[in-house]
C-alpha cells in the first residue's frame, strides 16, 4: 500500500522534509510523538492511512530508528496507531486517544507554557488546599523534611530540583488521595523538565534560590497552621513566580 498522501498531494514526509530537523529537547521520541499526532488530530493523516516506513520517517526528521520505533510506541499506547502483521502501522479507525497526554516540548510556545501553567496551578492549588485540610504531623513533618533539604542545597550551591519535587510530592501525600498521588506522579513525568529548567535558571541568579525557598517556606506555613485558603494562595502564587522565571530565562 502507497505511503498516506495528504493535501494537494502532499505526505507527512514531504512536509518533514522541507521543515528543519527536529530539535534535540528533553525526549526526541516524545517530540517525533507529538508530530505525528498533530499530523492524525489535524487529519492529515486520516483514520485507516497507513504511516510512512520507519526508514522514511527516519530520514524525513533526522532521527534514529529506534527513535522512531519508541515515538510510534507512545502512539500505540494511546490507541492513535494499530500494527498489522505483515502490513506496517496504520491510523486507528477511531483515532481517539484513551488517555490523557499532557507534553511540555517547546518552551518557546507561550501560549502553550500559559496553558500548562493555568493548568499546573489548578492542580497544585487544590492539592495543597486539601493537603492543608488534612495533613497529619506525620506528614508535616515529612514536608518539613524536603523544606529542610531544599535550604541545604541551596546552601551548597545545588539547584534543588529534586528536593524541589520531593516537597510538592509530600504535599500530595497529606491529602491522602489516591487520585492526586497518581494525577502527581504523572504529572512529575510529564513536566519535569519544565520545574528543572525554571529552577535552574533561579539559581542562575543571585538571590533568586532562596526567593523561591521563601515561597516553599509560605506554603509550609500555611498548612502548619492549617489554612486551606492560605496554602491555596500560596500554592498559587507558588505556580505562577515559576512561570515568570521560566520566562525570564526565555528572554535571556
Amino acid at each position: 500500500m502507497a505511503t498516506a498522501r495528504t493535501g494537494k498531494g502532499q505526505t507527512m514526509v514531504d512536509r518533514a522534509r522541507r521543515a528543519v530537523n527536529l530539535e534535540r529537547g528533553p525526549s526526541l521520541a516524545d517530540t517525533l510523538a507529538s508530530r505525528l499526532r498533530e499530523e492524525i488530530g489535524e487529519g492529515r493523516l486520516a483514520a485507516g492511512a497507513k504511516l510512512p516506513s520507519e526508514h522514511e520517517i527516519s530520514d524525513a526528521y533526522g532521527v534514529s530508528r529506534p527513535t522512531v520505533r519508541e515515538a510510534i510506541g507512545r502512539l500505540k499506547h494511546d490507541g492513535l496507531v494499530v500494527t498489522r502483521q505483515g502490513s506496517g502501522v496504520f491510523v486507528s479507525e477511531s483515532g481517539a486517544p484513551p488517555v490523557f497526554r499532557l507534553e511540555v516540548t517547546d518552551f518557546a510556545d507561550k501560549d502553550d507554557i500559559a496553558n500548562v501553567v493555568a493548568f499546573l496551578m489548578a492542580v497544585e492549588a487544590a492539592a495543597t488546599e486539601l493537603a492543608a485540610r488534612r495533613r497529619s504531623a506525620a506528614d508535616l513533618a515529612a514536608i518539613r523534611a524536603q523544606l529542610d533539604a531544599m535550604q541545604a542545597a541551596i546552601e551548597r550551591g545545588d539547584p534543588g530540583v529534586d528536593e524541589d519535587v520531593a516537597f510538592h510530592r509530600a504535599i500530595v501525600e497529606a491529602t491522602g488521595n489516591p487520585y492526586f498521588r497518581e494525577f502527581s506522579n504523572f504529572l512529575d513525568r510529564k513536566v519535569r523538565h519544565f520545574i528543572r529548567t525554571a529552577r535552574q535558571n533561579s539559581a542562575r541568579h543571585e538571590g533568586l534560590t532562596q526567593a523561591v525557598q521563601v515561597e516553599h517556606v509560605r506554603i509550609y506555613e500555611a498548612l502548619e497552621k492549617g489554612d486551606p485558603a492560605a496554602a491555596r494562595e500560596a500554592a498559587e502564587q507558588h505556580v505562577r513566580n515559576a512561570a515568570a522565571r521560566l520566562q525570564l530565562y526565555l528572554e535571556r
